[in-house]
């Protein structure tokens, strides 16, 4: 059985991860905007060291969500300030998202991309991240 303590005190932690990632995401993008002749390969080496703290992460919050998902409904509607660090980070994965797909989209107008990086064609569709949540957001 998992404390609820201990799940939000996961998801604070992958919250301040998470907004590392932002910086890193907010960075690439201003100096892409700034300076469109070069690619920013610092960004994208902070981009790639936080990745690895960021798979460990989603990780204990997978096997924590789990833990909480078996305990009794009524414990976990005692504790509403789970859901909103849930609601927190979703929010904050999806404006990282975002953020990283407009500076995708940049790299791709400047011709910085090589072709064997250019993304699929699920990721040029309208909201593919909204409805990849949607269908996920039962489990």
């Amino acid at each position: 059985m998992i404390a609820p303590s201990e799940l939000a005190e996961g998801l604070r932690a992958h919250y301040s991860l998470c907004q590392e990632v932002l910086k890193a995401v907010e960075r690439e993008g201003q100096l892409l905007r700034s300076s469109p002749s070069e690619q920013p390969k610092n960004a994208l080496e902070a981009k790639k060291n936080l990745l690895a703290q960021l798979s460990e992460s989603l990780d204990k919050i997978r096997q924590r969500r789990i833990a909480w998902l078996k305990l009794e409904p009524a414990q976990r509607q005692g504790h509403p300030e789970i859901a909103e660090l849930l609601r927190e980070n979703q929010n904050l994965v999806m404006k990282i998202l975002v953020l990283d797909r407009e500076n995708e989209q940049t790299l791709l107008r400047q011709g910085l991309v090589p072709p064997r990086h250019v993304p699929a064609a699920n990721r040029q569709r309208p909201h593919f991240v909204a409805s990849m949540y949607q269908r996920n957001a039962a489990l």
